[in-house]
């Protein structure tokens, strides 16, 4: 879950930022300061539409600072943050349920992960309760839009639940295969691959609207060897059950539910040089 899609980079070229109608000076300011992080240009808003906007400028979207949120619409989608399942997943390890990919990381309080593929961050939310103040999250996301969007989101959501959770995960927008490239041996306890699903397993408006953002480059092996290079404990990928990406990536060892339709792949660094 990272971003280019189908060749295009998104740059200057591709999306501005607006804010929503009559934006209170607070939400100017930050859509000036995304502006110059992103290195793209800020255009008022001037009671257009957000299809208006795309039309006259060119764009295939528009990042839109409103009251409640920051949203990516390219006229017929709106992708923006929230925490998903994670709040469930937390209540439920809360009450000493089980959650299969903290099983499969083996994580525990204190322990580092890096998510090389963070998405809308729903399992570095997990993996940040459950590693705690003590431990380190780090998402990596190559979109420069979702990393925007999400970052921004896991800093300013309100849930009194889960919000520290989110606000304890750091955010890096890169191809996790430079990030790792860049990173000395046994950086992180686990490094965690979460790619995207070639086809949708079901219809989900959110997930589409990432999906079009999102970089759909399957992962490689030189990939994982970095990994492994990175983990000090072990790397983990998500994928579906019956997915051939785990023999092609050398994962021989699945953890999951018996009938569930997601599994995840385990290589433990244990024993390697």
């Amino acid at each position: 879950m990272t971003g280019c899609h189908s060749g295009i980079t998104y740059n200057q070229q591709y999306f501005a930022v607006t804010t929503s109608h009559r934006p209170s000076p607070v939400q100017v300011s930050l859509a000036n300061k995304l502006s110059d992080e992103l290195s793209v240009p800020f255009i008022p808003r001037n009671d257009l539409s957000i299809e208006t906007m795309i039309s006259n400028t060119g764009v295939i979207g528009m990042m839109v600072v409103s009251a409640q949120r920051i949203s990516f619409f390219t006229g017929i989608s709106e992708f923006f943050f929230h925490p998903g399942l994670a709040k469930l997943r937390i209540n439920e390890l809360k009450n000493g349920k089980t959650d299969q990919m903290i099983q499969a990381m083996s994580l525990g309080a204190g322990d580092t992960l890096l998510d090389c593929t963070l998405g809308l961050g729903t399992d570095a939310i997990v993996a940040s309760y459950v590693s705690g103040t003590s431990g380190k999250v780090t998402g990596i996301e190559s979109s420069i839009l979702i990393a925007a969007i999400v970052g921004h989101g896991l800093k300013t959501y309100q849930d009194e639940d889960i919000s520290q959770a989110m606000q304890r995960v750091e955010v890096a927008h890169s191809h996790h295969k430079d990030y790792l490239a860049g990173l000395p041996a046994r950086s992180y306890d686990v490094v965690y691959f979460d790619p995207m699903f070639r086809t949708p397993r079901k219809k989900s408006p959110a997930m589409d609207a990432m999906r079009a953002i999102a970089n759909p480059d399957p992962i490689d092996r030189e990939t994982i060897a970095l990994a492994l290079k990175v983990c000090n404990k072990r790397v983990v990928m998500k994928e579906r059950r019956w997915s051939k990406e785990f023999e092609r990536l050398g994962f021989k060892e699945i953890r999951g539910g018996r009938y569930a339709p997601v599994v995840y792949g385990v290589i433990d660094r244990q024993g390697m040089v």
